[in-house]
């Protein structure tokens, strides 16, 4: 704890440094975290990747950023590391990776609650926007009376509104939207589709001409 405490505090060029000697963290030269407590067991910057202020990310095995991937400021990322010696999830320890994986050009907002006791995969050019939107893969399972978990996946190209709530096993497919304030808690495949309510449904069909989804910049203007 003291170790982290002290490369809390240092400017950003030995916080890098201390991060990558003590943590062995691999973070590219490019790549930055502004002052926030970032301390998965791994953590994975790429080029021009940022985490921004006031952002946790603890208890988790591992955050992966691609290539100029962000995550803003003020989120709550957390989840359940796999070496736990608890008896929870303990029925899932060959399948369950307490992971986030930031495609490239992806991109998290900021006031996020993302829990990732179970692998959140976002994909390339991507978007959780808005705020207060809540990523969920873990619950109780009341039949079996334990706690469970399952992956969240959102595909490339895909855009998420503002305070929605998506939960494990959901899927939303590449090139989709999904509206504001929505619940999205099962597996989606229909790519082009804008998807929204509670539970979240295949609304209407998304023109292919928009050109959010051939973009090749990943910050939208």
């Amino acid at each position: 704890m003291l170790k982290k405490l002290f490369t809390f505090i240092l400017p950003w060029r030995l916080r890098r440094l201390a991060l990558q000697k003590w943590f062995g963290f691999e973070i590219h030269p490019t790549a930055h975290i502004g002052l926030s407590w970032i301390f998965p067991s791994k953590l994975i910057m790429a080029e021009g990747a940022k985490i921004d202020s006031f952002t946790v990310a603890i208890n988790l095995d591992k955050i992966t950023m691609h290539a100029h991937s962000s995550i803003g400021r003020n989120n709550w990322i957390t989840g359940f590391p796999t070496n736990s010696n608890s008896l929870h999830f303990k029925h899932q320890e060959a399948s369950r990776k307490a992971e986030l994986i930031l495609g490239e050009s992806s991109a998290i907002t900021k006031n996020h609650h993302i829990d990732c006791t179970n692998l959140i995969k976002i994909g390339r050019f991507s978007t959780v926007a808005g705020y207060q939107s809540q990523l969920l893969t873990h619950s109780i399972n009341v039949v079996e009376n334990r706690q469970d978990s399952a992956p969240i996946l959102i595909g490339d190209y895909a855009f998420i509104g503002t305070n929605v709530t998506i939960l494990g096993g959901a899927v939303l497919p590449s090139y989709s939207v999904l509206g504001a304030k929505s619940l999205l808690n099962k597996a989606h495949t229909e790519e082009w589709q804008l998807y929204a309510g509670v539970p979240a449904k295949m609304l209407s069909p998304i023109s292919k001409e928009a050109k959010y989804f051939s973009r090749t910049d990943g910050f939208v203007y």
